[in-house]
């Protein structure tokens, strides 16, 4: 008999899906830990310790180098993306419409300034 009647499954062997598109399991990297310090470059060593103690501020750990080659160019933008993050919005929940009113005036929320 001839074979094209019968599905014998997938004829090749299915690849792990880690194997292949560069797709990383593993949790993401957190930027200015201590296992994945950032890399700052700056040009003098007044400016190194400048940084030192702006990152000291911020509890993260980097890895600074002094480039004092003419034409050196300062690179701390792996910092300031991460000082330049706003905190978390919180807002506060208005009251229902059965809850005493917050104008302390003791009635429902609906009945005074609902």
């Amino acid at each position: 008999m001839s074979d094209k009647f019968f599905y014998k499954g997938r004829q090749d062997a299915r690849q792990h899906h880690t194997a292949y598109g560069g797709f990383d399991t593993r949790a993401s990297k957190k930027a200015g830990s201590r296992k994945y310090p950032l890399t700052l470059v700056v040009t003098s060593e007044a400016r190194k310790q400048e940084l030192e103690a702006q990152v000291t501020r911020a509890r993260l750990h980097a890895n600074i180098t002094v480039d004092t080659r003419d034409g050196a160019v300062e690179s701390i933008s792996e910092l300031t993306a991460l000082s330049g993050k706003g905190a978390t919005v919180t807002t506060s929940k208005a009251p229902s419409r059965n809850d005493p009113c917050t104008c302390g005036s003791g009635l429902k929320f609906k009945k005074c300034c609902g």
